[in-house]
C-alpha cells in the first residue's frame, strides 16, 4: 500500500552520509508519500546549509540553532546570527539545541547557551527543537522555568516525564527507536502519549528503524515506525501517519 502525509519533523539531510547521493534522493522522496521534512541545524554552518535546502525543496523546512555537542566555536554574536536566519520565510524553529551528558562537553557551557536559545525562541516567539539526552533532569527544570513552545526530539524519557510533557502544552517526536527490541519506554509513550501530542522523525541519518538498524535513515523510513505506533494504539498505519503530520503543522505553524 502506499502511504501519504509523511512528516519528518526532524532530520540532517546536510550530514556526511548523504554526500554521495543527496539531491537524487530528495528529488524523489515525495514519490515515497513525503509530504515534508525539517532539516535541523547544529550550529551556524549547517543552519545557512539548512536554509539553502529549504530554498532548493518547496518540502523542506530549517530550524537554526546550536546543538549541545558543538559549541567549541560558538561566535560572541551567535545569538543576532540566529535572529537573522529566522527571519527567512522557511526557517521554522530554533534548534537543535539542548543538553547532552552523554559527552563530555563542559555542562555549564551548555546549559548557557541552551537557556540562551530558550529565551531567543521567546522573543522571536518561534517552536524550539530540544535534544535530550541523559539530561532530563536539567532539561525539564529549563523547560519548567521557561514554558517554550518546545518539542523533545528523539523522546527518551518515561511515560510520566511524556505526562509531564504534555502538561507543559510541549510536544514529543519518536523515530526508528520504537522499533528497537529494548524499546519498552519508548513504545509505552508510543502507546499512551494523546495522540494530538505525537510527532515522527528520523533524524536521518541515524536512527535507523528494524530492519534497517545501523544502516543509513532517510524520511521513507517513517513508516516503519508508523506501523510499530500503529499497531501498539490499534490505529491504522495512515490514521497515524496524517495525525502525525497534522501535529507537525500545527507545532511548526506551516500550512
Amino acid at each position: 500500500m502506499h502511504y501519504k502525509n509523511i512528516f519528518d519533523a526532524h532530520a540532517h539531510y546536510d550530514d556526511k552520509w548523504f554526500d554521495e547521493d543527496r539531491f537524487q534522493l530528495l528529488d524523489n522522496i515525495q514519490n515515497k508519500g513525503v509530504c515534508k521534512i525539517v532539516n535541523n541545524a547544529v550550529d551556524l554552518k549547517t543552519a545557512k546549509i539548512c536554509v539553502d535546502y529549504a530554498e532548493k525543496y518547496d518540502f523542506m523546512y530549517a530550524a537554526v540553532g546550536f546543538h549541545p555537542e558543538n559549541l567549541d566555536d560558538v561566535p560572541e554574536d551567535y545569538l543576532e546570527q540566529l535572529s537573522k536566519l529566522c527571519t527567512h520565510k522557511k526557517v521554522v524553529a530554533i534548534g537543535e539545541t539542548g543538553l547532552d551528558y552523554h559527552w563530555d562537553t563542559p555542562r555549564d557551557l551548555q546549559k548557557r547557551v541552551f537557556e540562551e536559545q530558550i529565551k531567543l525562541s521567546l522573543d522571536l516567539k518561534m517552536p524550539l527543537v530540544v535534544h535530550d539526552r541523559e539530561a532530563h533532569g536539567d532539561t525539564f527544570d529549563f523547560l519548567r522555568k521557561y514554558k517554550p513552545k518546545a518539542l523533545i526530539h528523539c523522546f527518551s524519557g518515561s511515560v510520566e516525564l511524556m505526562k509531564e510533557t504534555v502538561k507543559l502544552g510541549m510536544y514529543i517526536s519518536l523515530g526508528g527507536a520504537v522499533t528497537f527490541k529494548n524499546a519498552r519506554h519508548s513504545i509505552e509513550v508510543a502507546r499512551d502519549i494523546p495522540i494530538d501530542r505525537l510527532l515522527l522523525e528520523t533524524d536521518a541519518p541515524y536512527m535507523a528503524p528494524v530492519p534497517f538498524r545501523g544502516k543509513r535513515c532517510d524520511s521513507s523510513m517513517i513508516l516503519y515506525t508508523a506501523e510499530k505506533i500503529a499497531s501498539v494504539r490499534q490505529m491504522s498505519i495512515q490514521d497515524v501517519i496524517s495525525k502525525t503530520c497534522e501535529n507537525a503543522k500545527c507545532f511548526y505553524e506551516i500550512d
